[in-house]
């Protein structure tokens, strides 16, 4: 089944679709400050994308770009995307709406680094993500997995590391 993953809009409404996740916290919260003193309804570009089931958000997750003065992932320093907060509801999971929201962050054709949550690590790797090698100055307590559209890696290999 195609899904179809949309930009969600900053806005109050978004905050209490926010509400519904398990990872609601503190980064939704500090931006209801700005939501109150700035919004302008429906005008402000978001970080985040969704994909509806009717008029209820079940899945959501944040893409930010990067930089590729702040990258310390990849082998040729480039602009790479952030895939965070990735969630699906309880009762949607296992229905491909997690695919399709890192499809859709692939299809910018861009490197992406995200960080698994408890028990997704299975999903990541599905998903063709691998874990780099972990440094205490860069990743301060994160596990980052990286995706590249620019490299080819023999799946065997990694099976075996």
């Amino acid at each position: 089944m195609e899904y179809k993953v949309e930009r969600l809009l900053v806005n109050f409404k978004t905050l209490e679709e926010f509400k519904k996740f398990k990872e609601y916290g503190m980064q939704e919260l500090s931006m209801l400050d700005d939501l109150e003193g700035n919004i302008i309804e429906n005008d402000s570009q978001s970080p985040f994308y969704g994909i509806f089931y009717g008029d209820m958000l079940v899945a959501r997750m944040s893409l930010y770009k990067k930089s590729a003065k702040f990258d310390r992932y990849f082998d040729k320093t480039k602009d790479f995307l952030v895939l965070w907060k990735l969630e699906v509801l309880p009762n949607h999971q296992k229905k491909g709406y997690g695919k399709a929201l890192v499809d859709f962050a692939k299809s910018f054709n861009m490197p992406i680094k995200t960080n698994s949550r408890v028990h997704s690590q299975a999903f990541w790797e599905k998903m063709g993500f691998y874990s780099i090698p972990y440094e205490m100055d860069r990743d301060l307590g994160e596990n980052p997995l990286i995706w590249n559209p620019y490299e080819k890696r023999d799946e065997t290999i990694d099976k075996q590391e």
